[in-house]
């Protein structure tokens, strides 16, 4: 049968329904609607070259044998990644929750409460142990929250350091090999020099304007840095701590110490490892820094009725709104793994972060009264839970440990360096003293009870408390835990509940099937660095999707690294920098990007070192051809590349894109495509047939990783075959081409444990499918542009009056004939139990939907009802039918605590409030706060729990 198919259970529209849509829309065939959307010239005539799909039930047992190639070995490795075990109650009601996996980024705070106090909790944590004044809630990783703080760094200095060309950047040598390629390569496009030492025999140089230490160092030191942050300050150069933020409930805070910023990585809190993310990256810093620090952040405001509420806050202040002028082009956090992180704390408090703190730091404790006893040196005096043993013979070490089926990190071959976390038991430190003794030709007979004392030099000691917030004490047994995550879920709109018609933000089924092997200890459990044998799996999944992922776009190879959309734009254009280099061409630092543009496009190449020169749009929304020729000769002689989106950002497929290529092309330059669009694009077109020379591709959009409330997000790039050289590598493990790049993510394959989804989405849906979702995708956006365009007009459209994937509604005249603006419109949504599109973007006073091909046509229709309803209801304004102030647009959303309340003070009555159309009695959401008032939270800025504790 046809629905046993998934591609029939991953569209909505069934096949006699989408005969009914092609009639709205006005063409006699899917066909008809593709060859009026899709410019014959960039079709491709053959299929792609998949493999043929296979069933749900096949794909599960095929995951299934992949993940049996994995053998999971007992990894002390460290370096950053550590074992930790997931409470079921996180793991089952957070991680594998739909409601909270499918939400969207936090950015309409009304519908949203649930996930925003999840990720306030997070910032509460990081508050908390690093004692710092401010943090985000969340970046993507260790490594690039470090090289973040470089370049807030140099942000950060003042005027007269800023003319005298301070770009000297200090990071001392015992720091993770990982985050030193990240910084590495994150310095080169800006000019900044990277100096490597010892931090106590440093000199401090007045070209100095930051400096990142390792806390505890990467071979598991812990080190008095007081004086050289003293020493730093004296010559204005700010100091970075890269934190294990388990120590530091018993080590002293960074900010008590003297740094100026603190980041690290939250994996330890609950996030298992995945063979290298996804994991929360953190970043706390001092107030007087805020304004300087990148990533998203969650404070308190109040609502429309003095509720307390809350929202993102310094939303102006996020990088990719700056354009060309930013230094950091974030856009994602890892909002599911920070939710993650945050009730770890939650539910342990601080009593059980301490008591697992305390149980790693005394496993290496044991471990190292053992090894003493065995005649062994190890070389940290004072070590929170880092052994580093000097052994004559490591590799007898290794072959010892390996028939153990425990893994270790080996630094050079007379050193072992070995780190311990919450799940050690007594039994694994014995059997590790019994590989050294076997190694030294003795006996273990050493005790391995696991104490809990501090063993580390009192000076190192934490006195300060941590986590006292009442969130903290409130929720240990499980049946509380469960029902306060239960009760945030309650307060958010996932796609649990309705269609997100987000433009640009793809919001498509993120199916079970694809989910299930998440869970697996086979994928969950595995360290990154572990040796390749035990990973086989992993590289026989990971090789695979690369070879789709090329095979998809028309391109020779992928890389798997980059760990967000972003990072996926930065680390192309960094691949098409060093081709430039390596032609004898490194002037060429031209990047021409069209002003309808995604902000992080200009954003992702500042950062990488060039020059922005912005192309116009002409009147139908597409690049001005005669501009762009222009622009290109102009620059041809440092061009380096043009970026663009296809379908364009205005949602349409511009017909002479390949015109652009060849301008691009003939002066010089190489074509990067912004994947974000892509969902328009599979099994039509792609970037390759196109004449493009390398694209990132958003596979928490187009490829079904699902959104996690603001990430993860995963963003490979794939290039053709003159680019494929110089993919990033990585110092622990080998990647990339032969003359690649430095790492641009901590991980070797970014976010790893999630790419599964995409694999099994391909898998399942073959070459056929893929196709079919794209046609799909068009289908439902040009019915629903259609069904709404007597009421509300389609800004932009190709040639024949089309749209892709995506159309923008336009309301740019509303404020004038209505008194309602765009922002009006989202929040009145919520009383119809929708998400907003997405605003004012790419045009102000717009709204952009994409309806994804996972929308049945009866959910599509209850949205066009709503908009239909709301154009209504502002004629009722213009009539003088409602109140020009007092109406269910400008008081909307309605909560049920103002609906069912004792007084109503509307000119309007409560069931056009919150029942606006019958069909919402039956399943209606709440919005869990009336509308919130950014500038209040703006003005008053509160980044932490504590004083939302009347509602906890």
């Amino acid at each position: 049968m046809a629905n046993d198919n998934f591609v029939e259970r991953h569209n909505g529209p069934r096949q006699h329904e989408t005969e009914e849509m092609l009639k709205t829309i006005g063409v006699a065939s899917v066909d008809e609607l593709i060859n009026q959307v899709v410019p014959e010239d960039i079709r491709l005539k053959e299929p792609l070259g998949l493999e043929k799909e296979i069933s749900e039930y096949e794909f599960a047992q095929k995951v299934k044998q992949i993940a049996s190639k994995n053998k999971l070995f007992r990894s002390f490795i460290g370096m950053g990644y550590y074992p930790t075990y997931t409470p079921a109650v996180i793991q089952r009601n957070i991680f594998e929750n739909p409601s909270w996996y499918t939400s969207y980024t936090p950015y309409q705070a009304e519908i949203s409460q649930g996930r925003l106090e999840a990720l306030l909790n997070f910032q509460t944590v990081v508050l908390s142990l690093t004692g710092m004044e401010i943090s985000n809630c969340s970046l993507l990783d260790e490594a690039t929250a470090a090289a973040e703080a470089m370049t807030m760094m140099l942000g950060a200095r003042s005027r007269a350091s800023v003319k005298a060309g301070k770009n000297v950047l200090f990071v001392d040598e015992d720091i993770f090999p990982q985050t030193l390629d990240v910084i590495k390569l994150r310095s080169t496009p800006r000019n900044i020099e990277v100096v490597v030492g010892k931090f106590e025999e440093i000199e401090l140089t007045d070209r100095m304007f930051g400096a990142i230490v390792q806390y505890p160092t990467a071979s598991g030191k812990l080190k008095d840095y007081s004086a050289f942050a003293a020493r730093c300050h004296e010559k204005e150069i700010l100091v970075t701590a890269a934190c294990d933020i388990l120590s530091l409930t018993l080590v002293k805070a960074p900010a008590e110490w003297g740094a100026d910023i603190a980041v690290g990585s939250t994996q330890r809190f609950g996030v298992p490892m995945g063979f290298g993310g996804p994991h929360a990256g953190y970043m706390a810093t001092k107030d007087e820094y805020k304004r300087n620090m990148p990533g998203r952040i969650i404070g308190v405001s109040v609502d429309r009725l003095g509720k307390q509420s809350l929202r993102l806050a310094l939303q102006t202040r996020e990088q990719h709104i700056k354009r060309e002028k930013a230094t950091s082009n974030i856009c994602t956090a890892q909002a599911l793994l920070a939710s993650m992180a945050g009730m770890f704390a939650v539910y342990h408090g601080p009593e059980g972060i301490r008591r697992i703190a305390l149980h790693a730091h005394n496993s290496a404790c044991t471990a190292n009264k053992g090894l003493a006893a065995l005649g062994y040196k190890q070389r940290n005096a004072s070590f929170f839970d880092t052994l580093e043993v000097e052994v004559a013979d490591a590799k007898k070490i290794q072959a010892l440990a390996l028939a153990k089926e425990i893994n270790f990190f080996y630094p050079c071959d007379k050193t072992v360096r070995m780190s311990f976390d919450e799940v050690t038991t007594e039994a694994e430190i014995k059997a590790i003293l019994d590989i050294f003794a076997a190694a030294a030709g003795k006996k273990n007979e050493a005790s391995t009870e696991i104490g809990s004392t501090i063993c580390f030099d009192k000076q190192f000691e934490r006195t300060s408390a941590i986590l006292t917030e009442k969130v903290f004490s409130k929720y240990q047994s499980e049946t509380e835990m469960m029902r306060y995550i239960k009760k945030l879920e309650r307060k958010d709109i996932s796609l649990t509940h309705s269609m997100i018609s987000l433009g640009s933000c793809t919001m498509k089924l993120n199916a079970a099937a694809e989910m299930l092997p998440l869970s697996f200890p086979e994928f969950a459990a595995l360290h990154p660095f572990v040796p390749a044998d035990q990973a086989e799996g992993y590289y026989e999944l990971l090789k695979d999707l690369e070879k789709d992922l090329a095979i998809i776009t028309g391109f020779a190879a992928t890389s798997l690294q980059p760990n967000s959309g972003a990072a996926g734009e930065y680390s192309g254009l960094m691949v098409i920098r060093q081709h430039h280099i390596n032609n004898g061409q490194g002037h060429r630092n031209v990047a021409i990007i069209p002003a309808s543009a995604h902000g992080t496009n200009p954003a992702s190449a500042s950062m990488a070192g060039m020059e922005v020169v912005v192309v116009a749009c002409d009147d139908k929304g597409n690049i001005n051809i005669d501009d762009l020729r222009d622009k290109a000769n102009q620059h041809r002689d440092n061009l380096s590349c043009l970026m663009v989106t296809y379908p364009s950002t205005h949602g349409v497929f511009e017909k002479r894109i390949r015109e652009m290529v060849d301008i691009i092309h003939e002066a010089g330059g190489q074509v990067y495509m912004d994947g974000a669009n892509m969902n328009a694009q599979v099994g039509l077109t792609n970037p390759g047939f196109i004449g493009a020379d390398v694209c990132h591709l958003n596979l928490h959009k187009t490829f079904a990783i699902p959104h996690g409330g603001g990430g993860p997000g995963v963003g490979p790039i794939c290039v053709a075959k003159h680019l494929a050289q110089f993919l990033p590598s990585h110092s622990m493990i080998k990647t990339g081409g032969d003359k690649p790049i430095n790492s641009v993510a901590a991980a070797p394959f970014g976010s790893a444990s999630v790419v599964p989804i995409t694999y099994g989405y391909i898998k399942m849906l073959g070459a056929e499918g893929l196709k079919k979702v794209t046609e799909m995708a068009i289908l439902n956006a040009n019915y629903l542009s259609k069904k709404l365009e007597k009421h509300y007009s389609t800004l932009y459209t190709g040639e024949t009056g089309r749209v892709g994937h995506e159309c923008i509604i336009d309301v740019q005249q509303f404020k004038r004939e209505y008194g309602v603006d765009a922002t009006d419109i989202a929040k009145r949504l919520m009383d119809f139990g929708f998400h907003a599109p997405t605003l004012s973007f790419p045009v102000h006073e717009t709204l952009m939907v994409e309806p994804t091909e996972s929308e049945s046509v009866q959910e599509i229709d209850r949205f066009v009802e709503a908009m239909i309803t709301i154009k209504n209801e502002c004629e009722e304004i213009k009539a003088g039918i409602a109140d020009a102030d007092d109406n269910v647009l400008k008081m909307a959303p309605h909560t049920a605590e103002e609906a069912c309340g004792n007084e109503w003070n509307h000119k309007y009555d409560r069931m056009k409030a919150a029942y606006p159309l019958e069909w919402i009695k039956e399943n209606k959401f709440w919005p869990a706060c009336s509308r919130v008032d950014n500038g209040y939270g703006d003005r008053n800025l509160v980044c932490t729990c504590a004083s939302i504790e009347s509602y906890l």
